[in-house]
């Protein structure tokens, strides 16, 4: 199954609700009036794109009907699918790991899938040629070294890690000094989800980012933010906090198969101007995919 066909399946509940809304201003179509404009708009809040980002479409596609003279329902729909790819392409898609090593830190919430998350994109990785090693700087929640160990094994890939309440920092160190002496092509640092609060968290995740910086200066470096896309707008929050934090460098979107609200990804996106680099659209292994912009809105409308 091609990556088009994973998103219309993935998205097929968000994709649903949008039709249901959606499919009935565009075949009820009876001309261009402000009604037809809160309706749309109306369809975009109920689809989670958020308040912000729905009134920003709609003022866009008012904008481009005029400015195009647009009569036709179908011109209007393409019209506002050209306004969601925009507002989708922030930034640089792809992921920076072209210096050996290269390092992603994977930060995110607990229960947002970060760990499976790390295991499915260690696999892509390989896939792709790399030698991937896995870091395992959560050392805060049990068992997740032990989780992250065995997506090592599923993905085929070398993990580095410490016991229970080690240092973070030491665990990253360890991990680049392996990657020094095995050739690695990129390291994935998986990182704590919560401490006790956020001051916490930032003093840890800037402890980290201290020692890549003294040991792998001239290192691409990505830091991923991994949302749930379940979670709708309490998303969004979340990146905007961990943007604050961490200086979010691009985000994963996972789970996406299993809300009616996958509209997020255009929220976040557009809000913090941060790309999204891979969305999850299943439970299987092969089931994250690097992110396109234009193929993600044809599978959602």
């Amino acid at each position: 199954m091609g990556f088009f066909e994973k998103l219309k399946s993935g998205l097929s509940k968000t994709r649903k609700a949008m039709e249901s809304s959606l499919g009935g201003i565009f075949s009820g179509f009876s001309g261009i009036d402000d009604d037809f404009y809160d309706e749309l708009e109306e369809s975009l809040i109920l689809a989670d794109l958020g308040v912000e980002t729905s009134v920003k479409a709609v003022e866009a596609l008012r904008a481009r009907v005029k400015e195009r003279r647009l009569r036709e329902a179908g011109e209007v729909r393409e019209a506002l699918k050209e306004i969601l790819v925009e507002m989708l392409s922030v930034g640089d898609g792809a992921l920076r790991a072209g210096t050996k090593p290269s390092v992603v830190l994977v930060i995110g919430v607990n229960g947002v899938g970060k760990t499976t998350t790390i295991g499915k994109l260690a696999n892509l990785l390989r896939g792709e040629g790399k030698r991937v090693l896995l870091c395992a700087a959560d050392t805060f929640r049990a068992a997740a070294a032990d989780q992250l160990e065995i997506w090592a094994g599923r993905s085929g890939v070398e993990i580095i890690r410490q016991d229970e309440g080690a240092d973070p920092a030491s665990v990253v160190y360890d991990a680049i000094s392996a990657a020094r002496a095995r050739g690695s092509d990129i390291i994935l640092c998986d990182t704590a989800g919560r401490l006790h609060n956020k001051q916490n968290l930032m003093n840890e995740l800037g402890k980290i980012a201290r020692i890549i910086d003294r040991e792998l200066p001239d290192a691409d470096k990505e830091v991923l933010l991994v949302l749930d896309g379940t979670t709708g707008q309490n998303g969004l929050i979340q990146a905007k906090q961990f943007q604050e934090i961490a200086g979010v460098t691009g985000m994963v979107l996972t789970k996406l198969d299993g809300t009616a609200k996958g509209g997020i990804v255009i929220a976040v996106a557009d809000t913090l101007q941060i790309p999204v680099k891979f969305v999850g659209v299943g439970e299987q292994m092969d089931d994250l995919m690097a992110f396109r912009a234009r193929e993600f809105v044809d599978a959602l409308i």
